[in-house]
């Protein structure tokens, strides 16, 4: 079953909500492809901080999200 934002893993939590959202993203694409969850997931928050951190963009939650 694919994540949203809504329903995504306990391991994104830290994540910001911009990072969040790519993690999911990255992380149901990687989970169709592989079927995978562990390394969807593990692929989702590598890439998606690093996509954030390459845009300037917060990686952790920040009081930004509140």
């Amino acid at each position: 079953m694919p994540w949203t934002m809504d329903n995504y893993p306990a391991s994104m939590r830290h994540l910001s909500l911009l990072a969040r959202e790519k993690a999911i993203e990255i992380a149901n694409a990687v989970l169709a492809s592989e079927g995978d969850e562990g390394k969807a997931i593990r692929v989702g928050i590598a890439k998606a901080k690093e996509w954030a951190q390459r845009r300037g963009l917060p990686t952790e939650n920040s009081d930004w999200d509140l």
